[in-house]
């Protein structure tokens, strides 16, 4: 079961590596927010179908919900970056480990550890330094559908613990085509340029459908906690791509706000080890 953990944890950090270049090709798209989930998810889900070779769609209870939880995720998740900051978009999102925490309780019965209530508080404070320089306002609208988006993170992370019958890898699949048929009146509001569709294509190919083959095949064999910390490494490795790319110095705020959620997350993977 270690062995199938450890792979779980290089699962879920290439997880994040993929998501964090989400920022940098996102620029390259100049269309309507909703037209590229859309199109994201149209491409992520034909990546899946190829991984799955032959789909079994067990559309149990389980699975049909969870699949429209991923689809709010990303729909609230592009609409909150429509009408909030980036910061505050991705800040709020990440409060997703608080609901982790609750919703593990209530349907997964788990006890949570003072230990894993301790790291989420570091990880919280370590966000909201690393963010602290470029946090506004906002808008109340845009700011309430961002929260709503680290509900519906934690609520996938739930409902793959959940599922039972199947891959898990179906229920994304499923979420992206939901997605895909949302997004359609959209499509028609303008064209994509040549750069518009090579960052789409990325966007669905690596930063979507590769991605959450391996966060899904992952969550199986990590706690709910884990599902959650983990992947807070990709806003952390966003100003790592602009700084390679623009050579961006980010400023002291977000380096030591990074530093903390690096360290708690390290200590207690450390600890569960001993």
């Amino acid at each position: 079961m270690e062995k199938y953990r450890k792979k779980a944890i290089l699962y879920l950090v290439t997880a994040s590596i993929l998501w964090s270049i989400g920022g940098l090709f996102i620029k390259l798209v100049n269309w309507n927010p909703m037209a590229i989930a859309g199109a994201r998810s149209g491409i992520a889900a034909i990546v899946m179908f190829l991984y799955l070779k032959k789909p079994v769609m067990h559309l149990g209870k389980t699975k049909l919900l969870g699949a429209c939880t991923y689809s709010s995720l990303l729909i609230f998740f592009v609409t909150a970056n429509k009408l909030t900051t980036s910061a505050n978009a991705i800040l709020l999102q990440f409060t997703a480990p608080i609901w982790v925490v609750l919703f593990s309780k209530i349907f997964l019965k788990e006890k949570i550890k003072k230990s894993d209530l301790a790291v989420i508080v570091f990880v919280m404070l370590g966000m909201t330094l690393f963010f602290i320089g470029d946090l506004g306002q906002g808008t109340i609208v845009g700011n309430f559908i961002a929260i709503l988006s680290g509900i519906s993170m934690a609520g996938v992370v739930i409902f793959l613990k959940l599922i039972k019958d199947g891959s898990p890898v179906e229920m994304t699949f499923l979420g992206n085509i939901i997605t895909f048929i949302i997004a359609i009146p959209f499509f028609f509001q303008s064209v994509p340029s040549l750069n518009s569709i090579l960052g789409i294509l990325i966007l669905g190919i690596f930063q979507l459908g590769v991605s959450y083959i391996f966060y899904t095949l992952a969550v199986k064999y990590v706690s709910p906690i884990e599902a959650i910390l983990i992947p807070v490494l990709e806003p952390l490795l966003n100003p790592f791509w602009v700084f390679l790319f623009t050579g961006e110095i980010p400023g002291t705020y977000a380096f030591i706000g990074g530093l903390i959620v690096l360290t708690a997350i390290s200590v207690r993977e450390l600890c569960i080890k001993k």
